[in-house]
Formats: C-alpha cells, sequence, structure tokens
C-alpha cells in the first residue's frame, strides 16, 4: 500500500515524522489533488482538522470501491479518523497502523466494525460483490438474510447459516450474468454475492505458449461455462511448466504434479500425444482434478488454443493453506505490508504468545487466535497443519524470519507425512534479528558472515564448538543467536574464547538487546571488554573479523571498495 502524508504545521510535521511513509509539508490541497489524479497513491494520511480534509476530499471523490484511503490526524496526535474508504480502500486498516504508530486512537465508523458485526467485503477467502451495503443494513437492523449455499461451501464464524429475509446471501461461484437474483429479479430485496475460492484452472502448455494466450483462453472459457473469475484460486500443470511465464502470468497460486502423478487420474478427454511428450495422457484436467482435492467435480472438460489447454474443476471445500509470517525483530517499523496482509486474511492465528502480543493489532473478531507455550514447536507446526487440512487459512506468526531458527523448518518437514501431504505451505519472510541489529550497530555485516545459534537444546554443544572453530579460522565475522539465558550461562564465554582465539582483543563486538522494540539498547564494545552478563536470550551478538573497525561509533565491516 503506498501512502502519503501531508502535514501543514510543525506539530504535524513532527508526527508525520513518526511514520513510515513518504511525507509532503505544505499545499495540502495541492498536494492531494495532484497525486489524486495521478493515481499512484492508495491511501493519504492528513494531519489536519476533518473539516478541512473533508473539503478536500470530497470534490475528489468517484467511487467507494476505487478512491483511495483516507486518513485524517489532530494536531495533538490523540486520534486517527478513517475518514473514507474504510473497507475498500483499507481505510480501517490504515487507521489502525497510523494510530499504533502515533500511540493514538483508531476512530473507525463503519457500522461492522463499530457494532462487531461481520463485514460481508472483508471475509477471508470470498470475494463479496452486489448490495453488500443493504444486507449489511439489514445484519445491523437484527434481520437475517436468507443464505443461499448450493454449493455447501464451509461459512465463516459470524456468519448467520439460514434466515428469514427477504435480503440473502448467495454463495455462488457463477458469474453475474448467470445469477438472476443478481440481476434485478430478486423481488426488491437486496442480495449479496460471496464467491469462494471453488474454482481450480488446470493449464497444458507448449514451450513456446505466450502469456497473452493463455489468459485469453482461460478467459473464454470462464465465460462460456458462466464461471467467476473472482472464484478462480489455483493453476495447476505439470511439474515442468511450473515457473513458465504462461503459466506464472496468470497471477495464481500455482500446483504443479509429476507426470507420473497425472498419468494415474482417469481424465474423459486423454490424449496420445501427450503421453508421447510428456509422458502422460493428460495435464490440464488431471492437473485440475488433482489441485481441487477430493471430490472435485471437472465442470469444464479440455478445451484448446493454438499452445494451450485448459480444463476447470471445482473443490468440494476450501484449500487449507499455512503462512508461515515473519513479524520482524519487534516494533510494528520492521514490520512488512506483506506479513500483515497474511495475519489479516487468516482463519486462524497461531503462535508462542509473545509473537501473538507482538501482532495483536492485526486481530480482528473474525480471527480464530491459538497461543502456543514456548517448546512445544512441534505440535504448533502439527495443530497448524491439521487446521489447514480442514480447509482453514491458518497464520503462524514467528518474530524476525520465519525461515531462521523458526517455525518454516518444522511445518515443512511434516509435510511428508500423508495426511499433510496436500496442504499449502507459503512462506512471508521478515526483517531477521541479525538484519536489525546489525542496522543499529552500522554495517557490521558488510561482507562475509555466518549465523550460529549458542543454544544447545537441540543441537550438541560439540558441533556448535565445531562450526564455531570453522568461522573463526575463516576470519568470519559472527552474529550470535540465543547467546545466554538463565540456564545457559557459560556457553557464550566459551564461544567468545575460540572466537578470540585467533583476533586480537580489540575486536569490535556489537551488543543489541531487543532490537526495535521499546526497551532496545545497543553497545560497540570489544572482545576483551564484553560482560557476558549484560546479554540475554533477546540479545543478538555480532563478532567483528581482523578487518572490522569502528568508524564514528558505527561498526563497519569494509567490503573493500575503492576510495
Amino acid at each position: 500500500m503506498t501512502v502519503v502524508s501531508v502535514s501543514i504545521t510543525e506539530a504535524g510535521r513532527k508526527l508525520a515524522g513518526q511514520l513510515p511513509f513518504e511525507h509532503v509539508h505544505g499545499s495540502m490541497g495541492n498536494v492531494v489533488r495532484e497525486r489524486w489524479a495521478h493515481g499512484d497513491v492508495d491511501g493519504f494520511v492528513l494531519f489536519a482538522a476533518t473539516g478541512a480534509a473533508v473539503r478536500i476530499v470530497a470534490p475528489l471523490l468517484a467511487d467507494k470501491h476505487s478512491d483511495p484511503a483516507v486518513v485524517c490526524v489532530d494536531e495533538a496526535g490523540q486520534f486517527a479518523v478513517a475518514l473514507c474508504g474504510g473497507h475498500d480502500g483499507g481505510a480501517n486498516e490504515l487507521a489502525r497502523r497510523v494510530g499504533t504508530l502515533l500511540d493514538a486512537t483508531p476512530v473507525i465508523t463503519t457500522a461492522t466494525d463499530a457494532t462487531g458485526l461481520v463485514a460481508l467485503d472483508q471475509l477471508p477467502g470470498f470475494v463479496a460483490s452486489g448490495d453488500i451495503a443493504g444486507v449489511s443494513a439489514a445484519l445491523l437492523d437484527g434481520r437475517s438474510p436468507i443464505v443461499d449455499n448450493p454449493l455447501e461451501w464451509p461459512l465463516p464464524e459470524g456468519l448467520p447459516t439460514s434466515g428469514s429475509g427477504p435480503e440473502r446471501i448467495l454463495v455462488t461461484d457463477a458469474s453475474t450474468d448467470h445469477v438472476p437474483a443478481a440481476n434485478g429479479d430478486a423481488g426488491g430485496s437486496a442480495i449479496a454475492l460471496l464467491r469462494p475460492p471453488s474454482l481450480v484452472v488446470g493449464v497444458g502448455s507448449s514451450t513456446g505458449a505466450e502469456s497473452d494466450e493463455v489468459i485469453a483462453l482461460v478467459v473464454t472459457t470462464l465465460a462460456d461455462a458462466g464461471l467467476s473469475a473472482d472464484s478462480l484460486d489455483t493453476v495447476a500443470t505439470i511439474d515442468r511448466r511450473r515457473h513458465h511465464p504462461a503459466i506464472t502470468g496468470l497471477g495464481l497460486a500455482v500446483t504443479a504434479f509429476t507426470a507420473e502423478t497425472l498419468a494415474r487420474v482417469a481424465v474423459p478427454n486423454p490424449s496420445d500425444a501427450a503421453r508421447r511428450a510428456v509422458g502422460t495422457a493428460s495435464v490440464c484436467e488431471a492437473a485440475a482434478l488433482l489441485a481441487a482435492g477430493d471430490g472435485a467435480d471437472l465442470i469444464v472438460e479440455k478445451r484448446t488454443s493454438k499452445n494451450a489447454t485448459v480444463a476447470v474443476a471445482r473443490r468440494r471445500r476450501p484449500l487449507g493453506r499455512v503462512v508461515l509470517v515473519g513479524l520482524g525483530p519487534g516494533g510494528i517499523l520492521h514490520r512488512t505490508p506483506a506479513a500483515e496482509q497474511a495475519v489479516r486474511r487468516a482463519d486462524v492465528v497461531i503462535g508462542y504468545s509473545a509473537y501473538i502480543d507482538q501482532c495483536q493489532d492485526l486481530l480482528a473478531s473474525h480471527h480464530r487466535v491459538i497461543r502456543s507455550p514456548l517448546g512445544s514447536e512441534v505440535e504448533r507446526a502439527r495443530e497448524a497443519l491439521t487446521l489447514a487440512s480442514e480447509g482453514n487459512v491458518v497464520a503462524m506468526v514467528c518474530s524476525g524470519d520465519a525461515g531462521i531458527y523458526a517455525m518454516a523448518s518444522p511445518v515443512l518437514e511434516l509435510t511428508d507425512e500423508p495426511a499433510f501431504a496436500r496442504v499449502l505451505v507459503d512462506v512471508v519472510p521478515g526483517v531477521t534479528a541479525g538484519l536489525a541489529t546489525s542496522a543499529l550497530l552500522g554495517a557490521p555485516l558488510g561482507h562475509d558472515h555466518v549465523l550460529i545459534s549458542l543454544s544447545d537444546l537441540l543441537t550438541p554443544w560439540d558441533r556448535i564448538e565445531s562450526r564455531l572453530r570453522a568461522a573463526a579460522d575463516s576470519d568470519l565475522v559472527v552474529v550470535l543467536y540465543n547467546p545466554r539465558s538463565e540456564r545457559r550461562t557459560w556457553q557464550l564465554g566459551k564461544a567468545l574464547g575460540i572466537l578470540g582465539g585467533g583476533r586480537p582483543p580489540t575486536t569490535p563486538v556489537g551488543i543489541v538487546t531487543d532490537a526495535g522494540r521499546p526497551d532496545q539498547q545497543v553497545l560497540i564494545t570489544s572482545l576483551e571488554e564484553l560482560d557476558p552478563a549484560t546479554v540475554t536470550m533477546t540479545t543478538c551478538v555480532i563478532v567483528g573479523s581482523s578487518t572490522t573497525v569502528v568508524v564514528n561509533d558505527r561498526m563497519i565491516t569494509p567490503r573493500g571498495y575503492p576510495r
């Protein structure tokens, strides 16, 4: 989300300086009008009175589905008001984020958010259209709409499963042209359409197929079958085409299968030519059925163009997914937009309790939150995969990066079990403790370096020691994770002794505790002066190499660029 903050007073300028957004000072009206017209901004944070902000943006408003988000912040920084673009524009989320950054109260006046009712256009896993406002108004007035769910698709908690109407909610993957009630035949009552991720498109292509050809074939196939592209969730193909531009150009998640796996699927339109070329009689039909899962129906049989084939299958239930989310070292400024989006869109958020607290501002009423104790990592991984296998989107949150001494490896290891083999697992990277520590110290990782954990709970100490000796012999900068705890008090001293065997005692050492958090502490010292007692489990230690120096109180390992 591209956001611009605009201030007109010195107080506003100081507040804007605390936000990680592009900032413009002065001429608020001109800035907003120019950037709005240019279309390169998704949201504005205006440090002004709400009346002034309204007068600026009112003439610019066109459509709530396309207008950017606008958040207004008072001069004292007490309130962040979502002025317009609450749901579709993302103003509600932006107000919450600004509120967290400025320690201000987010003011959300969208009716469903204010009352705690489910917001139809914010349901994870669904694309909503139709008369959302009319059906939402009925819910707010205490009426239960009729829920028509011919797909028998699992519905999220908080959404009524039945009602007396007259308003309706229709769960469908049909295109609007094939939903009579959406075209004025609803007896004058409001109807909202919820499109689930029920469709999988299987694609086979030649090496020379181009993206435009495949996209056109998919679009035409869906239109002719009366299916909505909003329900298209996955493209499935043979493994040799997983990264082909004709496949990735569809902009969907890609699932790929070997020729041997595809060849075991019975399809209505097998091809001897395909069998001779790639080792399976079907790619598009077989891949679509496999990716759609047990009980899937092939609702559009193979269609062809010059260089591609397409088929469409319908899932019976949601495809579960585990998203491993790196939240960064602690503060919201180091948390990526991709991480925030992954948490907000999840059905279930699971993690060590401290990490749940780290993303508390992202949690909403639709989330099921599971706090897990430290030390139960495998159980946590298994629970996340089990929930995903039941059709949930599960965000497993981790501090730093999920793939660095965290939960990505145990989760992915368990996917070799048959019960979890079909669960999709995505990894959203995060800023690591080592990177945050390096940035606070200066540039100690400017040349070759290595990460080593001093925790011997899962790794024998003799193996850790051998790695430390190899790093020392190689004259690498060493980032020490898990350096010291209440029970593990001697390992850091031992590690420093090994690293100091071939380095002078004046070698710079950087110590950062609670990087990016309110109690952050930063210290640059040396091998001979470092006091291990100042180090805790939330500390990251960087030991310099023979070339590491301190310049103007910043720790630097030169790359060797000519000056």
